[in-house]
């Protein structure tokens, strides 16, 4: 089939690759336009779309969908992976056979801009990818495919994101060929969810929540907005972390030979392991608490 791929971030790198050694035709690369990315806020281009130019791949990024009316209309397929834009009804229907989406979630669960984030926050074991037809809802489409894999207890969203991006491949090449066979999708059933966007006010901790809560918090907003507190009156960020028994006050801060505590609201604590200070590199929790001089009562918030 000739085939289009509109994608944005690096979570679509393995499927593309795959379907650079496969027997479809990959035409055209549709991504979002060049961005101010980086504490430079350099305008630089998505990964994607530094993809389709490194492989000489028509590469397309329309301010407006509409821009796309005219271009993909000789195309089989179009395939979406964290595009980013909810494209409408005029869109949907230029290619034979529409769009599918790869969605990191198994749907109806979790639809929405952030399904890996918001299954690690809410303690889910096991989570997965979905092929679907893309219609004009919010990941609402009939579904081709779908493939589960449990979540490591240690993984944040980081981790998980990679492992769910090489199950693409081969849930696409799956779904490619039912398209093919004109095996129709099934209309999705089961207990639907949202996975609303995270903005950073909601990843400032709160510290009277008990240390497992904290601590997947801290897993699902890394890397970005990032689990963060306040201390002396500035951001600061928890990159990674892990729930001990250690009776402490909500927010307190100690530092033991062991590593460094906080305190949280069922009377346990979060110990560090790496953290960001405002300004600064990431560092291990210990090397920031021993340079802090943390004295008596030291608390974030």
């Amino acid at each position: 089939m000739r085939i289009g791929v509109a994608a944005t971030p690096d979570v679509a790198l393995p499927t593309l690759d795959w379907l650079l050694t496969s027997s479809h035709e990959v035409c055209c690369v549709i991504s979002q336009p060049d961005r101010p990315a980086g504490r430079g806020r350099e305008i630089l281009p998505s990964p994607v779309s530094k993809w389709a130019l490194a492989h000489g791949i028509t590469l397309l990024r329309p301010e407006s969908s509409e821009e796309l009316i005219g271009v993909i209309d000789d195309l089989d397929l179009v395939i979406t992976i964290g595009y980013g834009v909810i494209l409408p009804k005029a869109v949907l229907r230029l290619p034979c056979h529409g769009f599918i989406n790869l969605h990191f979630s198994l749907l109806p669960a979790y639809r929405g801009a952030a399904p890996v984030q918001r299954a690690i926050e809410n303690g889910e074991r096991e989570t997965g990818v979905s092929v679907f037809a893309l219609d004009e809802g919010m990941d609402t489409g009939p579904i081709y495919r779908s493939k589960k894999i449990p979540i490591e207890q240690v993984w944040r969203t980081e981790e998980l994101l990679v492992a769910l991006s090489h199950l693409g491949p081969q849930v696409i090449h799956e779904t490619l060929s039912d398209i093919e066979k004109n095996i129709r999708p099934t209309p999705q059933s089961g207990q639907t969810s949202t996975a609303k966007k995270i903005s950073k006010l909601e990843a400032l901790i709160d510290w009277n929540l008990d240390a497992e809560n904290i601590v997947r918090k801290v897993r699902a907003f890394y890397p970005a907005p990032g689990a963060w507190t306040k201390w002396r009156g500035e951001s600061f960020k928890i990159n990674q972390a892990h729930a001990v028994d250690v009776p402490l006050l909500p927010g307190e801060i100690t530092l033991t030979i062991d590593g460094v505590y906080v305190g949280c609201g069922d009377s346990k604590s979060v110990a560090l392991v790496s953290v960001v200070p405002s300004g600064k590199r990431e560092m291990s929790a210990q090397e920031w608490a021993r340079g802090a001089k943390l004295s008596a009562g030291a608390a974030f918030g």
